[in-house]
């Protein structure tokens, strides 16, 4: 009887205890891509925030004769502290999420940017081109948002300790090695084409800072991760691979800004943001694959929506900057073939003038379309004589009945 007892309270004891959940692995995992994220998210706000202070301070100061007094004004100050401490925060990101997550992101900073360009810096717009321009960059933004949804839903989960073992393994593994001689390749093809034969292209330019910031990602990833591993108390500066992924990131950041400035020469800067961040990002994801493996163990689910969330982050920047105003430049000369009653001759002996009733413009001059009259110079009869023993009285006697019967 006592056993019957025992036995029964011992089975009460098991329906009442408490059933432990189930930890899963890829909690931790998520939790860690969300800080990721949200450090990558905070930094491209504050990078936009930060530019858009500075571009208000040197737009106060545009008719100020001194070429540096942005540097006496706390606007400016105010924006190159926000934009250090928003590269910090990206740069604190690439240690918590994987590199394939991290890099898409970059699209929160067009999104700012074309917000904030139109609240802050106030820049004018014409009701007429409202719904030609505003409207598509809104959609832009709304297709981004919903880009980056998507990306941190379903972006990878692998995640490694960044110790020095770990980075030189990856650094010595055959894909990376193959990815490495494939882009070595590439680029030494695209800066032929670009040095030697003149092959200025947007996309030529542009692939070689993305061939640049493939690397530069993979190297602020492991000098972040080891930082982030050092405070946690395991050392790893004494590595001499940390002071070599230092190297190669400030070397091919430097080399990315020396193309972009020369591709700013060439290009509008809508252009330049909508191509450059594309590229960038399809590189640096497939950089972040090769050597960090970050979709090892990844389902094909997550995989093809990560891929679409990717896809409708690129339609909605280029939708917002494909209606960016483009600069126009003064031309300090007058083209001999924009002028009126001015006719040029080419090689096959046509005359080429320009159209009265077209829009014509005189440097930066409005234009005269509304001038009635067009005065032609007034042309001089040219007499050729017929002996060269008349002298300089007969030619000058010409010229002076000429001007009287005018």
């Amino acid at each position: 009887m006592e056993k019957a007892n025992s036995l029964s309270l011992q089975l009460r004891e098991l329906v009442t205890q408490a059933v432990p959940l189930k930890v899963h692995e890829d909690s931790f995992s998520y939790k860690e891509n969300l800080i990721g994220a949200l450090l990558a998210i905070f930094g491209h706000l504050t990078i936009s925030i930060a530019l858009n202070l500075q571009k208000y301070s040197h737009i106060r100061l545009v008719s100020c004769k001194e070429s540096k007094a942005y540097f006496k004004t706390k606007t400016w100050w105010c924006g190159l502290f926000l934009l250090c401490l928003g590269e910090l925060g990206v740069f604190s990101a690439y240690a918590f999420a994987p590199l394939s997550l991290i890099v898409p992101l970059g699209a929160v900073s067009v999104i700012a940017s074309a917000i904030i360009g139109v609240i802050f810096i106030r820049e004018k717009w014409k009701p007429k081109d409202f719904l030609r321009r505003y409207v598509l960059s809104f959609v832009g933004c709304g297709l981004a948002i919903v880009g980056t949804y998507l990306l941190i839903t379903f972006g990878p989960n692998s995640h490694e300790i960044m110790t020095g073992e770990n980075i030189t393994k990856h650094l010595v593994s055959w894909p990376f090695l193959l990815y490495m001689l494939l882009e070595i390749i590439l680029f030494c093809l695209l800066l032929y084409f670009y040095k030697e034969k003149k092959a200025n292209y947007i996309v030529v330019i542009l692939l070689l800072v993305a061939l640049l910031g493939s690397m530069t990602v993979i190297t602020v990833k492991a000098v972040a991760g080891m930082i982030v591993v050092s405070i946690r108390g395991n050392v790893q500066l004494g590595y001499p691979i940390f002071y070599i992924m230092v190297v190669c990131m400030v070397a091919t950041a430097a080399f990315q800004a020396a193309f972009l400035t020369q591709a700013s020469q060439l290009y509008d800067a809508s252009q330049i943001a909508s191509v450059g961040y594309i590229l960038s990002t399809v590189t640096a994801i497939t950089a972040g694959a090769t050597f960090y493996l970050d979709f090892i163990g990844e389902d094909v689910l997550h995989i093809c929506m990560f891929a679409l969330g990717c896809l409708v982050a690129f339609l909605g920047v280029f939708l917002i900057t494909r209606n960016k105003r483009k600069s126009i430049f003064f031309e300090p000369y007058i083209s001999m073939d924009a002028m009126p009653s001015m006719q040029n001759l080419h090689d096959n002996g046509t005359a080429v003038q320009p159209d009265l009733k077209t829009s014509f413009s005189y440097g930066a001059l409005e234009n005269n379309d509304s001038i009635s009259e067009i005065y032609t110079p007034a042309t001089l009869t040219v007499v050729q004589e017929e002996h060269a023993s008349t002298g300089a009285s007969a030619h000058s006697c010409q010229l002076m009945a000429h001007s009287k019967s005018e």
